[in-house]
């Protein structure tokens, strides 16, 4: 009989454990076991938010680095478009300056053509007028010289 109330002491020990365990021990572990296991669902559902975030983040970078090319090839074609016309008036500019120019020397070519001419008229008039006083040996006044080169001028 030893043995049957020593196995009954035990059941009565064991049943007395559980329910201890099981009223005081278990609920607390099992509070801390629902806690971890939703840490650890909230962290997965954050790293798949995370991982959806950080796709459409790459979506947006790309799609702001594919507008920031378009629009830096668009300034550079401006940019192009706008140093080719500075060109282009700079070199219409330059020839129309340059035509000026060379109307400006062709007056001044003309002018001292015109002034050559009347100086070389009037230098061979006089010289035509010194060779005929020494022919004529006398002196021509010097109102008749100037009456002579002026017509002499006019014929030339």
């Amino acid at each position: 009989m030893d043995i049957n109330a020593t196995l009954l002491g035990q059941m009565i020990t064991f049943l007395l454990f559980i329910w201890f365990t099981m009223k005081f021990v278990w609920p607390p572990v099992v509070k801390a076991l629902e806690a971890r296991k939703n840490e650890i669902a909230e962290g997965l559902a954050a790293a798949e938010r995370g991982h959806h975030e950080l796709s459409l983040s790459q979506d947006k970078a790309k799609t702001a680095l594919r507008e920031a090319r378009d629009e830096s090839s668009k300034l550079l074609e401006a940019a192009r478009a706008q140093a080719d016309k500075i060109v282009e008036d700079a070199r219409a500019e330059a020839q129309e300056e340059a035509k000026r120019i060379v109307e400006r020397a062709a007056s001044e070519v003309a002018q001292m053509e015109s002034s050559a001419r009347e100086g070389l008229k009037k230098q061979v008039s006089s010289l035509a007028v010194a060779g005929a006083q020494k022919i004529l040996g006398r002196t021509i006044d010097a109102q008749a010289h100037n009456d002579i080169l002026d017509e002499l001028v006019k014929e030339l």
